[in-house]
């Protein structure tokens, strides 16, 4: 097996374990399970998009999947049952249908993706080789990845950072709005 075959290898196993906790998911009913899976679920992902060379897309699942997502379901879980109420069996089978329509969906696409490291690859021709050989010129940041998150898409790298504090900021203002806090204090 060359270095290829074997990333597709790996790509398959990696999606045949999101299927496996997707599964999971659904067929749990409890809420702390179901919060840790989907932490490993965004982990999970975030390594399938290393996989797939989108570092930039890994870094924003783990850290806003598999970190923010989970502390902040971990806290809404304080505010409510640990329990799920029970649900239909339709709904079970009419989630499961679905997921497997998008999953056999996305195993039909990874055919048609390109070799992985095959230097004709669009990701690697056109813009992607501007970059590489400008990079040292331009800017000495030796790791392209680095260079084009942090200086090419420094303002958009900037904004997406905005929003995800703005979104912690929002949700920990609504938590605190409930008014358990200013109860507590004010002795009423």
């Amino acid at each position: 097996m060359n270095g290829a075959e074997i990333t597709q290898v790996f790509d398959y196993l990696l999606m045949v374990m999101l299927l496996a906790i997707s599964i999971a998911v659904i067929r749990l009913q409890n809420l702390f399970a179901v919060v840790v899976l989907t932490g490993a679920y965004s982990l999970i992902a975030a390594a399938w998009f290393v996989s797939l060379s989108a570092a930039d897309v890994a870094i924003t699942e783990a850290a806003v999947g598999a970190g923010i997502s989970t502390v902040l379901l971990l806290a809404a879980m304080l505010l409510t049952s640990r329990e799920a109420k029970p649900t239909s069996a339709f709904r079970h089978w009419s989630a499961l249908v679905v997921m497997t329509a998008a999953g056999a969906a996305v195993f039909y696409a990874l055919g048609d993706l390109p070799v992985y490291g095959s230097a004709d690859t669009p990701a690697n021709t056109g813009v992607g080789m501007d970059y590489i050989t400008r990079t040292p010129e331009e800017i000495n940041i030796p790791n392209v990845v680095t260079a084009v998150l942090a200086s090419y898409r420094g303002f958009d790298t900037m904004g997406e950072v905005f929003v995800v504090f703005a979104a912690g900021v929002g949700v920990a203002l609504l938590l605190n709005l409930s008014g358990r806090g200013r109860r507590e204090e004010g002795g009423e």
